[in-house]
């Protein structure tokens, strides 16, 4: 039987300027260009329309948050009607008075806002104070309806935990998308820059053997400074990437700015979960103890 499905993906990875409305229209730019070039599925890195933000903390910055909707949901909604093309997209939430949320948005290609994930496991590392901008999301793992699919949406630190990957496959995922902010200290050597690119990329594949489904992960690129001076800032490495059901990489990106167009064949994820059933020799029985933070005994 013959389960081709085949979407093609554009992800954009570009450097981000301090001026939010010049930013946002540059990435309209590249939309468009992405949907010419027969692009069906956009997504955008993590925090598009800002310089990441979150290497110092400071309480001013929450004036870069915004509702939701808002003047960025209004403007992709209006691209994705338009366009006919869906839209993933990153932004900084504003809740309510105190209440800040790293959210991805996704529109549908009628302009619809089909729906929102919160970034559930927010960082807190050198360079990266995320815990102090962003309330834990609540929304759950929760795959996103559109007309090219169920989309899994998680967002950069949720990368790294195999449980985020498999309860939205779970919930019936057809694919996983990553918007994503990740970068080098400058101050690393060359070996270990490799090793932190290389295990970036090598996990998320992880992510589609063991649950059977395509990964694309889009990263933002280009050096951004310390606005503190405390350190070198972020070299941002870009690589964004797609990958198949059994890993395998079906495209790639490099360290400059990219509109990255990728064909997926959704069906494949049938004919491999057939002759690799991992969800079904799950020993759902014996996993109780993945709610505990860690077994002393």
């Amino acid at each position: 039987m013959n389960h081709r499905k085949i979407l093609k993906i554009a992800l954009i990875q570009h450097r981000c300027s301090n001026n939010r409305e010049e930013n946002l229209k540059s990435i309209s730019e590249r939309i468009r260009r992405a949907a010419e070039s027969g692009g069906e599925l956009v997504l955008l890195q993590e925090l598009h329309n800002t310089p990441y933000f979150c290497q110092t903390e400071e309480t001013r910055l929450f004036d870069l948050a915004e509702s939701i909707p808002g003047p960025t949901t209004d403007h992709l909604a209006g691209l994705a009607a338009e366009l006919e093309v869906v839209i993933v997209s990153s932004l900084f939430e504003k809740r309510a008075a105190g209440i800040y949320h790293n959210t991805a948005v996704v529109f549908d290609s009628d302009g619809r806002l089909a729906g929102r994930y919160r970034k559930m496991h927010i960082p807190d590392d050198p360079g990266f104070y995320e815990k102090f901008y962003f309330t834990p999301g609540d929304l759950g793992f929760t795959p996103i309806d559109t007309r090219v699919g169920k989309l899994g949406v998680l967002v950069c630190w949720d990368q790294w935990y195999p449980e985020a990957a498999r309860l939205m496959a779970l919930a019936g995922a057809e694919l996983l998308l990553y918007p994503t902010a990740i970068g080098w200290d400058p101050g690393d050597d060359a070996d270990e820059q490799l090793r932190q690119r290389d295990a970036w990329v090598t996990v998320q594949r992880g992510h589609a053997v063991a649950n059977g489904l395509p990964v694309a992960a889009c990263n933002r690129v280009g050096h951004e400074a310390d606005p503190s001076g405390q350190s070198q800032g972020i070299r941002f490495w870009g690589n964004s990437f797609v990958c198949g059901p059994q890993g395998e990489l079906l495209g790639e990106a490099g360290e400059d700015e990219a509109i990255m167009l990728v064909d997926i064949d959704l069906g494949r994820s049938e004919s491999v979960r057939r002759i690799w059933p991992f969800l079904r020799d799950r020993r759902i029985d014996n996993f109780a103890d993945l709610q505990r933070r860690y077994i002393d005994e």
